[in-house]
């Protein structure tokens, strides 16, 4: 449940803060008219994002045992790259976030409703699909048919949805560069184990050998269905009888993963250090009070 938390709180709170920059950018530059075209950009998003949860979990249920897995893997192997893409891009853009979408929103502005609507809806989508996505994986990987996941995960999103709005108003100020490095290498974690369990859901779908080729067997020293097994799998999915594939992949994902999003030196392209949004760059500007 907390790992499905974190998903949900982290990427809430990521287009929480697009969503603030595009509204208070709109009051505060007194193009309120515009604010409607927005909204209804953001509400298409999260319908996309919900519809396309509701595709993944209805329609794998039509298929076989072995295209469930097959489908499953694929998908959290791609669910992986996409949040890994995503925490390294905001490690990178978080201080240039705010002017960026304000550059965007000035091109729209000009242009019409149109654009405005496209705005909204890819800068919104994006984190939707992202989510909807991480989110399925994650409750496969969970695997006990407990609504937990999903519970986390809306909690999650609502509490990103308050810090928004306290953000908005100028109620909250936190260090936001800190916040996501350390939610981010939390994430990083957390993907880790849904690569695993990806590369066992192809496993058994027959698509890669060695599905009774155990790393180790510990469900003797670690009961599963204990509460503190019931916590190893929901933070880190963890499984006590691993294959030798699955604590391969975990381990060559997570190592060079974390350590290259925890170095000082990241992708700057030969610029040198990255830099770490500062406390006002990471914040969106507060809206003037109606």
């Amino acid at each position: 449940m907390f790992a499905n938390y974190l998903i949900g709180l982290r990427e809430g709170l990521e287009a929480g803060l697009v969503v603030c920059i595009l509204i208070a950018y709109l009051v505060k530059t007194g193009r309120r008219d515009a604010l409607k075209p927005i909204w209804t950009g953001i509400g298409v998003a999260v319908a996309l994002a919900l519809g396309f949860g509701c595709a993944l979990e209805f329609g794998s249920q039509e298929l076989t045992f072995e295209a469930q897995e097959a489908l499953g893997g694929s998908l959290s192997i791609l669910a992986v790259g996409l949040v890994t893409w995503m925490v390294f891009w905001m490690r990178r853009t978080a201080r240039h976030l705010r002017s960026e979408l304000h550059g965007k929103l000035d091109a729209a502005l000009r242009m019409g409703t149109g654009a405005l609507v496209a705005t909204a809806f890819l800068a919104v989508g994006r984190e939707g699909i992202e989510t909807a996505l991480f989110v399925w994986a994650s409750v496969r990987a969970a695997g006990d048919g407990s609504p937990a996941p999903v519970i986390g995960a809306g909690l999650g999103l609502a509490t990103a949805v308050f810090l928004g709005w306290l953000f908005y108003r100028g109620a909250l100020r936190i260090n936001l560069a800190r916040f996501f490095t350390w939610t981010g290498g939390m994430l990083v974690v957390v993907a880790a184990g849904v690569l695993a369990y990806g590369f066992h859901d192809l496993q058994e779908a027959r698509w890669l050998p060695g599905l009774k080729t155990l790393a180790f067997d510990i469900s003797d020293t670690i009961d599963p269905a204990s509460w503190y097994g019931t916590l190893l799998k929901g933070i880190f999915n963890f499984q006590p009888d691993p294959t030798v594939l699955q604590v391969t992949v975990w381990l060559l994902y997570l190592i060079p993963t974390l350590a290259l999003f925890l170095a000082p030196v990241g992708f700057a392209s030969g610029k040198g250090k990255v830099k770490e949004p500062d406390e006002q760059g990471s914040r969106p500007s507060t809206a003037p009070q109606a």
